[in-house]
């Protein structure tokens, strides 16, 4: 039987049955993304996203299908994560704008819901690049407007919605010469399609019910300062690191044998249940144990703490009501994203108020950033979101809070940084100094050395999962199989005579002996600058310099 009207119980399922399709196909859309280095990928920050939004779909009685397109829009932009997680938050902010005062949708309705969307995703995106999540969707909601000139039976246009998003998915390489390159098509577009193959699904009366155990979304932590309370030279393991191994392809007594044979930890628990394995250790190579685990299964809620900075940071809370709150006696705080204790220190000492811990592989979501802007005493604040991949979500804090916002979209650390050496504390212009920050941040030079986590086709040869790469402000610069050879090639390609310093941030799994040797290098190479060094502690990348 056709079904020609979507009602709010149908629409609920739609986009339950959407996200559960999408949660089922995510290693699939990650495995999409063109470049090798660990980042946020496009499936698990379009999954956590669509999380948030069945969470949103739980609460309430929603009766009325302009009340379910309202929740999804609430849940997604408090839940949006990267760039592709931000655009799908508009593409239903969108929906739920051409839905309202909708107690029912026809497929008319419903054709015009998905192009509306369309439009405020483009409007939402400062420079739309055609070729991904963006084309699929407006290719697909034309169809879908189309086939609603002549078809009342919604799964007929769904059909032919997702047709003409498959056709166009599949030219997206030929629009875009990075994805042909790396000879795969959009990722956002192909996450895109599931959900509306899990719309159909529910239309049909194949709803896919919300998964047993949804994904749950890395904790990202707000740190504050508060006082000391314990003696921290007594912990010999630094590194409070836990994680969640999803769909797991080992047992668990065996990873822990495994992780008990590598040694170097304390406190270790590995249990699980079948369909996930959850690891808590004390180490002091963190990378080391991400490593070992990503080898068996899908890696969530990732979270590493320093516990010697644990013991002197936590959240402001009531029981510390003596304690200031952060920003407070300031006009303008500073919230900054930051992964690693060495990082989230050198930030505080510039002037950061808040650091949400987070990065790449790590994007926190829209609600994190707030909640971070929330707890400031001021008024108004800055965000650092020192990935490129932070800056829409950071932008949409906007959208939440009553404070006044602005973004200075630092894409990397060292850039964060040289922001805040013109950051003015005592300043009552937002405006000013955020333009001030702006400027400041575009006379530094980024280089990060990480690995290879695919194999990838470069302008610089040919990359085999496991090498050693070195990027530069514009991508990858730099191919080997040695840590300190790539770093001191990349240094000798980013720095010139008129640069007169270079900092050296090591990460996790490089010891400081290690660097040390590295900055000894560093320091003969290159006379004529001044080397400031220090431990960064961030996952997944051996080296980050900063050259001025």
């Amino acid at each position: 039987m056709a079904t020609k009207h979507i009602d709010a119980s149908l629409l609920r399922r739609m986009f339950i049955a959407g996200a559960r399709s999408l949660e089922l196909n995510k290693e699939a859309v990650d495995a999409l993304n063109v470049f090798p280095v660990p980042d946020g990928d496009t499936g698990t920050n379009m999954n956590l996203t669509l999380q948030a939004v069945v969470k949103a779909l739980d609460k309430g009685d929603l009766t009325t299908c302009a009340q379910v397109a309202q929740a999804v829009a609430t849940g997604s932009l408090m839940g949006a994560r990267g760039n592709s997680g931000v655009i799908l938050s508009q593409l239903f902010r969108g929906f739920a704008r051409a839905a309202e005062r909708k107690d029912i949708m026809t497929s008319v309705d419903f054709a015009l819901a998905l192009m509306s969307g369309v439009e405020i995703a483009y409007k939402a995106v400062g420079r739309p690049v055609e070729g991904t999540i963006l084309t699929v969707s407006r290719e697909a909601a034309k169809a879908a407007q189309n086939k609603a000139r002549s078809e009342a039976d919604i799964a007929k246009l769904l059909i032919a919605t997702i047709e003409q998003a498959e056709r166009t998915l599949a030219k997206t390489p030929e629009m875009l010469p990075v994805l042909k390159r790396a000879g795969v098509v959009d990722a956002g577009g192909q996450g895109l399609i599931h959900i509306y193959r899990g719309f159909l699904l529910a239309v049909e009366g194949k709803a896919i019910s919300a998964p047993r155990q949804t994904l749950v979304a890395p904790v990202q932590k707000v740190v504050t300062p508060v006082r000391k309370v314990f003696d921290v030279e007594t912990i010999e393991f630094q590194y409070c690191t836990e994680l969640l191994i999803l769909k797991p392809r080992v047992e668990d007594h065996v990873l822990r044998q495994s992780l008990e044979e590598k040694g170097h930890y304390d406190s270790l628990l590995v249990v699980g249940d079948g369909d996930v394995i959850k690891v808590h250790v004390h180490t002091n190579r963190p990378g080391a144990v991400l490593e070992m685990a990503i080898q068996h299964g899908e890696l969530s809620g990732v979270k590493i703490e320093n516990m010697k900075e644990q013991h002197q940071h936590t959240h402001w809370a009531e029981e510390y009501m003596d304690t200031p709150r952060p920003g407070e006696g300031k006009s303008i705080g500073v919230v900054a994203v930051a992964a690693g204790p060495g990082l989230g220190d050198v930030f505080r000492s510039l002037g950061v108020d808040v650091i949400v811990e987070g990065g790449q592989t790590m994007n926190p979501s829209t609600e994190d950033l707030a909640a971070a802007v929330n707890s400031l005493a001021c008024e108004a604040a800055v965000i650092l979101p020192n990935n490129k991949n932070i800056i829409m979500a950071a932008e949409q804090v906007k959208e939440i809070t009553s404070k006044n916002v602005e973004v200075v979209g630092s894409r990397t650390v060292p850039q964060g940084l040289a922001a805040m050496l013109s950051y003015e504390s005592e300043s009552i212009d937002l405006e000013r100094v955020s333009k001030a920050m702006q400027r400041r941040m575009s006379g530094v030079k980024t280089g990060q050395v990480t690995y290879a986590v695919k194999s990838y086709s470069s302008d610089v040869g040919e990359i085999r999962e496991g090498d050693i790469i070195g990027l530069n402000d514009t991508g990858i610069d730099i191919v080997g199989r040695n840590i300190s050879e790539v770093a001191l090639q990349l240094l000798e390609n980013m720095v010139t005579d008129d640069d007169g310093i270079i900092s050296l941030f090591y990460g996790a799994d490089i010891s400081e002996k290690e660097a040390r040797v590295l900055a000894d290098i560093i320091t003969e190479c290159f006379p004529n600058c001044q080397l400031d060094f220090c431990s960064g502690g961030q996952p997944f990348y051996y080296y980050i310099f900063a050259v001025e």
